[in-house]
């Protein structure tokens, strides 16, 4: 998320995230966190945008460790509208979920007994924030101001969060680690 509290511009435009900096120790980072074999939750615009580059060959190639991991992981959407989540050999594991129910989420946590990693997909963050469904809050804020766009936690109830860690990479990017107070 930006510094002012954006996870995506004003028409959801994510570009300003991958104008940083290459820092090697970030990517090894990055690259750590998925592997430890979390499902992984999207909202319908940000599947659709994971699904339209990972799959492809260009990904494979740019990022095969990276890519192998985003397509086999399992996958939860939710959304309204999407109805057939068409598995390809690239990009396979995905479930539809149409609404967010705090009982049926917290039922397939316990079934699952791995972590949901939620990427982009505010809205989502925004419902599961609300219905106490989030142990931890891991914020990878970058060092840019975007003065407008869609915010993290709009329409989120008022919580506290106790800072777990902070860690701060090269490039200027700051990964702060909160769980709910």
């Amino acid at each position: 998320m930006s510094v002012d509290g954006f996870y995506a511009g004003p028409h959801g435009e994510i570009g300003w995230f991958k104008v940083r900096t290459n820092d090697d120790e970030f990517e090894r980072y990055t690259l750590g966190q998925s592997q430890e074999g979390s499902t992984l939750v999207f909202g319908r615009a940000t599947y659709e945008m994971m699904k339209s580059y990972w799959p492809t060959q260009d990904a494979r190639n740019s990022d095969p460790s990276m890519a192998r991991i985003v397509n086999e992981s399992p996958k939860i959407v939710f959304s309204k509208t999407l109805q057939d989540p068409q598995e390809s050999p690239h990009w396979k594991n995905i479930r539809i979920f149409h609404e967010i129910q705090k009982e049926a989420i917290l039922r397939l946590k316990k079934q699952e007994d791995r972590d949901f990693t939620i990427l982009g997909s505010g809205t989502i963050i925004q419902q599961f924030a609300n219905l106490g469904l989030i142990d931890e809050y891991n914020l990878v804020m970058v060092p840019v101001v975007l003065g407008a766009g869609k915010a993290l936690f709009k329409d989120v109830k008022t919580m506290n969060l106790a800072l777990l860690k902070e860690r701060s990479f090269r490039n200027g990017i700051v990964l702060l680690t909160y769980r709910p107070d």
